[in-house]
């Protein structure tokens, strides 16, 4: 420690190694403290019923995302994802069979997209999904197979199969635009696309 060896008298050896396991400890301590924090910030990030992000966190990670790929002209993309009929469902089958679908579809995204990209509950029966490295083509391709994926696996719940299906809408993210205008703009490209589907089902 740069003391001279004739100046470390039992006393300052005795004191010296008094001063290192106290530094000791409040490294533990902070260590810990750190730890502690990771998780409740986690907490406060993740939705209150589902293992997703909440709608503030996601909007927080959609603004990194966006200046992300506006700063390194990376493409990015977002997928709005809207439940159908979900009203039908609790009416029904009640509040918990709701409860179960929110966390099927939640499981499904998760399970079905990339490390690196990002899923949260924007709203009631609303989610979206952040697709890094993904232009709008990309982004459109994913929505569909997300859409077919869960439409194919019907859920059971009390002895009762339940069909669920879901509404996607995929936009790029524009130079300069904010995050509460790219969920906008995915929220009515849903809407477009759930009408032309609904169209073409009655045409059919």
């Amino acid at each position: 420690m740069g003391i001279p060896e004739a100046e470390v008298t039992p006393k300052v050896r005795d004191a010296l190694m008094t001063l290192m396991s106290e530094v000791d400890a409040l490294r533990k301590e902070l260590t810990t403290m750190r730890g502690r924090l990771d998780a409740v910030q986690q907490e406060a990030d993740t939705d209150s019923l589902v293992p997703v992000l909440n709608r503030r966190a996601f909007v927080r990670e959609l603004s990194r995302m966006i200046s992300f790929s506006e700063r390194y002209g990376a493409p990015a993309s977002l997928v709005f994802i809207d439940l159908n009929n979900f009203k039908t469902v609790n009416d029904t089958y009640g509040h918990a069979a709701g409860d179960a679908v929110l966390e099927y579809v939640a499981g499904a995204l998760v399970e079905h997209v990339r490390e690196s990209d990002i899923v949260g509950r924007i709203g009631g029966d609303e989610f979206a999904v952040i697709l890094a490295q993904a232009n709008e083509a990309d982004a459109m391709e994913k929505a569909e197979s997300l859409m077919h994926l869960i439409a194919d696996t019907p859920l059971e719940i009390m002895g009762h199969k339940i069909g669920v299906s879901v509404s996607p809408g995929a936009v790029a993210f524009k130079p300069g635009e904010d995050a509460a205008t790219a969920l906008a703009r995915a929220d009515e490209a849903m809407y477009v696309a759930k009408r032309r589907r609904q169209e073409s089902e009655k045409k059919s």
